[in-house]
């Protein structure tokens, strides 16, 4: 009977937990939608922001009336869905995050709820900012970068004006212009400013391992070129093949790992002198292993000894 009760009082704490998780889970996911719904709301207001920086470069190189097109019929509003789920998981991440919260919190000591606290106000921060770097820096010179090419027809047209080609020539060319897809432009904004706003995460993936005790600066310091190559792997799966995008997020990346190996130098810093006031420091290294006098020598006891 006993063991029986023993079983019953341990999984009434599992039921618990797995009914605060679903509520707390329930909580999000309705977050997630309405905040889709919203996004779905101002679609329009919202994609015309995303394609700024393509109408920008199309009436840099002598677009005035800038036109995207789609050509079947749903694929527009599924591209307003694809808006949505994105921007619906930005504006819900505040309630996301503070279900995650409430459901970690009280598992958790006074001390290891100041620490985690902050990064958790940070991510947001750091994603917002990795965006906004990669909409207003990073997508404008990718767009440069391909839409550039679109401009060789208007060179030709002009040394045809001034006489220096012929018109026959001229008149045996093709016409190349750029009936650019809403889904299609859209998806390289889209998969940039995720690309940026995941990576301006990479401090606070480190620093929480390092606080965990998962990685040390000196170990981050010994890999700086496997990280290297791991750098430029991802900003070659997840930038357009050109290559100023793709040394920006380098750059850019590798700059966060460097900030990294500081937070997690601080953290391990911060550690050794919380430890040191409480006389903890290099305990384990100062005790030698001495040898117990009571230990058996190999001689056994005097009264085991025969006569």
């Amino acid at each position: 009977m006993s063991a029986e009760s023993d079983i019953e009082d341990s999984s009434a704490p599992l039921i618990e937990h797995l009914a605060e998780l679903r509520t707390r889970v329930i909580r999000a996911a309705m977050a997630f939608i309405v905040g889709m719904i919203i996004c779905f709301t101002f679609g329009g207001a919202i994609l015309d922001f995303l394609l700024v920086p393509i109408e920008n470069t199309m009436r840099s190189l002598g677009n005035p009336n800038p036109v995207m097109q789609y050509t079947a019929p749903q694929e527009y509003f599924f591209t307003l869905i694809r808006i949505s789920m994105v921007g619906g998981l930005f504006v819900a991440f505040p309630v996301i995050g503070y279900q995650l919260w409430r459901f970690v919190a009280p598992g958790l000591y006074k001390n290891e709820k100041n620490a985690f606290l902050p990064f958790l106000v940070a991510s947001p921060l750091l994603f917002t900012l990795g965006a906004a770097f990669a909409h207003y820096i990073v997508v404008p010179l990718a767009m440069q970068f391909f839409l550039g090419f679109a401009d060789l027809p208007s060179f030709f047209a002009a040394m045809v004006a001034s006489g220096e080609l012929t018109q026959a020539t001229r008149e045996t060319g093709i016409d190349i212009v750029f009936n650019g897809k809403v889904n299609e432009s859209l998806d390289i904004t889209l998969k940039m400013i995720v690309a940026f706003g995941l990576c301006f995460q990479l401090p606070v993936l480190l620093t929480l391992m390092g606080k965990a005790g998962l990685a040390t600066a000196d170990g981050l310091r010994n890999t700086r070129k496997y990280a290297v190559v791991g750098i430029l792997v991802v900003a070659a799966l997840v930038t357009p093949p050109d290559v100023t995008t793709q040394l920006i997020l380098f750059v850019v990346v590798y700059g966060l790992y460097e900030i990294s190996i500081f937070l997690v130098a601080r953290v391990e810093k911060d550690r050794e002198i919380k430890l040191r006031e409480q006389g903890l420091w290099g305990d384990e290294d100062d005790l030698d292993a001495e040898p117990d006098a009571d230990a058996d020598d190999g001689e056994g006891h005097p009264e085991d000894r025969g006569p």
